[in-house]
């Protein structure tokens, strides 16, 4: 049995949560999940202005402050911090914790191939609505193929203490440890199923152990010390979702079915890199206290393609927002809507999309949300979004004057002008497994 701890769900995740597991309890490997989609594109601009950067920079002082307790137990980490540049990622590690040894794999990273695959016929459509890349190729920021577990633990095989990868799945960071230590291989589809979907269960760290959970939400005890989730995983497949004792939060079939259905398609489908795994056969067990076991498991072979995540400029928007008070607040806020849209049709603004929302009455809930009568406070938040830059910082001077010349008792304007921000858009396509070759090296400085 080995013991594989998730320390954070996404970058910006509770600094303090890696430090605890480790040292709090036993564990063999500690995962940390860095990326999101929009995340490679920031990181792509940073390394086009510094080739240094690009990647979680809060990663290397992490491990500079775990690195003596981390050899002391011998425990691994394995991240997707590297982002895209795994390489600099590593060299940061070792100047801040000299004495481990850092592997990285690369590969991932086709943002400069994407004119090879075109010229080869690879019309990479947009997975959601068919269009060729084409229509965006000038527009492009960052483009990532999701490796798998299989890399991440040829890596493990270099005897390093730390790997780290580029866009790798987030569930491949769990599945890794037991390709490697366990030898599962690239036929063992229900093993790596079962390993796929411990990873998918503790992918957002303490969202499966109490952490924005619906039930019985208000007893889940000492959140401020939330436990974050630990693996522990069998050679059979077979694991146990558990935390360390004394923490808070809770680990519980309910917890860890709410887990199971975040960003969940088709249930009997689960697509990654290594597997296809049918969430259908999960078989869940609470065994004692913060502890449910997960058998069961059933998948099906690798798909012959891998995922492209491609991130493109897609224009500017502005956000801007003002607060009304009681008594009608909401007719209030209504009416500061008509007038800067009218105040915008007349300056011959029309933008792609407006959109306003009433916070405090509907803007969660919409047309299903109570009635609520006369509030005592209303958020009005109206955006914008447009080709034109332009266009949208017009926007952004037509809210602060309603403080003065609109309806009375606004407040909440203490920033003035929203800010104008670029839009980066997510195009997810296929790409021929074989067009991706991954490398592992062995970093020093």
């Amino acid at each position: 049995m080995i013991r594989i701890a998730n320390g954070q769900g996404f970058w910006g995740d509770w600094l303090e949560a890696p430090v605890r597991l480790v040292e709090q309890g036993p564990i063999d490997y500690l995962i940390l999940d860095y990326l999101a989609e929009v995340t490679m594109s920031i990181l792509q601009k940073q390394r086009q202005t510094d080739p240094s950067l690009g990647y979680a920079r809060d990663f290397p002082p992490l491990i500079g402050r775990l690195a003596k307790r981390l050899k002391e137990r011998k425990i691994k980490v394995v991240a997707n911090a590297g982002g895209v540049n795994p390489v600099a990622c590593a060299k940061a590690v070792l100047a801040a914790a000299p004495g481990l040894k850092v592997a990285v794999v690369l590969g991932d990273d086709v943002y400069s191939r994407i004119d090879d695959f075109l010229a080869k016929g690879y019309f990479m459509r947009d997975m959601d609505t068919g269009e060729p890349i084409s229509t965006i190729r000038d527009r492009i920021q960052s483009a990532n193929a999701y490796i798998g577990a299989f890399p991440l633990a040829e890596a493990l095989d270099t005897g390093a203490d730390i790997v780290i990868a580029g866009r790798s799945t987030d569930t491949a960071l769990a599945l890794a440890p037991m390709v490697q230590r366990f030898g599962w291989g690239p036929d063992d589809s229900n093993k790596l199923a079962a390993g796929t979907i411990a990873g998918h269960i503790v992918e957002c760290g303490a969202q499966c152990s109490g952490g924005n959970c619906q039930v019985d939400w208000q007893n889940i005890p000492d959140l401020a010390n939330v436990g974050y989730p630990i693996i522990e995983a069998e050679p059979d497949g077979t694991f146990v979702i558990t935390k360390h004792a004394g923490t808070g939060g809770r680990v519980h079939s309910d917890t860890v079915k709410e887990q199971l259905l975040y960003e969940l398609g088709n249930p009997k489908q689960y697509i990654t890199p290594d597997c296809v795994a049918d969430f259908t056969s999960i078989h869940l067990e609470d065994i004692g206290p913060d502890r449910v076991r997960v058998s069961g498991i059933t998948g099906r072979p690798k798909p012959p393609t891998l995922k492209l995540s491609i991130s493109y400029a897609n224009g500017w928007k502005a956000i801007g927002t003002l607060v009304y008070s009681w008594p009608q607040a909401l007719e209030k806020a209504e009416a500061a809507d008509r007038i800067v849209r009218s105040r915008l049709t007349s300056l011959g603004l029309n933008y792609e999309e407006i959109y306003t929302e009433f916070f405090g009455v509907n803007a969660c809930h919409g047309g299903t949300a109570a009635v609520v009568t006369d509030p005592p406070e209303v958020q009005l938040r109206i955006g914008v979004r447009d080709a034109s830059k332009k266009a949208v910082d017009r926007f952004t001077r037509e809210l602060i004057p309603l403080v003065l010349n609109g309806p009375p008792g606004a407040t909440g304007f203490g920033e003035g002008r929203p800010p104008v921000r670029e839009i980066v858009a997510y195009w997810s396509a296929l790409i021929p497994r074989d067009e991706i070759q991954t490398r592992v090296e062995v970093v020093t400085c």
